[in-house]
């Protein structure tokens, strides 16, 4: 035989899942900056070397990848040892950006198969649905707003010369990861203390 909850009982169980999720949501602010550095220190080797017509800049995005991946591995290692709750919706966030991760790669690996160009104006769009999802996810609006950003700069990126898209991949990826990136860690510490 099951026993009901009474209403302050169940809503001290919501308040203890949201608690629980949100604790476990603001521990991504690492990805985000982290992120965030990478791939605009990236942007920033790829287009110097591009302007000395140095075709070595175009390792910067294998090299990045290889090493994001590396320190993201460590960091949710960590944070699996450190923090043993696993919430459905920490589920989904792994699933979500996994899937980002599989569509950025297919998309990149068939255009370069294929001789079509990829333009960065096609990852930035991309880049837009998981940032604005994770936003809405753990209902925080400078995410959402960056993944809006994301988009609308994308969308730019397709009537623009190369220059003009390295510097919209840039400002995208300030203001859509190491701006929200820097809110949600102020947000963590604040919870920390709590």
């Amino acid at each position: 035989m099951e026993q009901e909850l009474t209403p302050s009982e169940s809503l001290k169980l919501i308040e203890t899942m949201i608690g629980q999720a949100k604790r476990s949501f603001h521990r991504n602010s690492f990805y985000f900056l982290m992120w965030g550095v990478l791939l605009i220190a990236a942007m920033i080797f790829n287009y110097a070397m591009a302007v000395q017509d140095n075709p070595i800049g175009g390792y910067a995005w294998p090299a990045v990848g290889i090493l994001g991946g590396i320190l993201s591995w460590i960091h949710g290692a960590r944070e699996a040892k450190q923090h043993h709750v696993r919430t459905m919706m920490d589920r989904m966030m792994l699933w979500l950006w996994a899937g980002y991760l599989a569509t950025l790669l297919t998309t990149m690996i068939a255009a370069g198969a294929s001789g079509h160009a990829m333009n960065v104006g096609w990852i930035i769009v991309l880049t837009g649905l998981p940032t604005f999802v994770t936003g809405q996810m753990i209902r925080f609006k400078p995410l959402i707003f960056g993944g809006i950003l994301f988009w609308v700069l994308g969308a730019v990126a397709f009537f623009v010369d190369v220059r003009s898209m390295a510097l919209l991949y840039i400002a995208a990826m300030f203001f859509g990861y190491l701006v929200p990136g820097y809110m949600l860690k102020r947000k963590e510490d604040g919870l920390r203390t709590a």
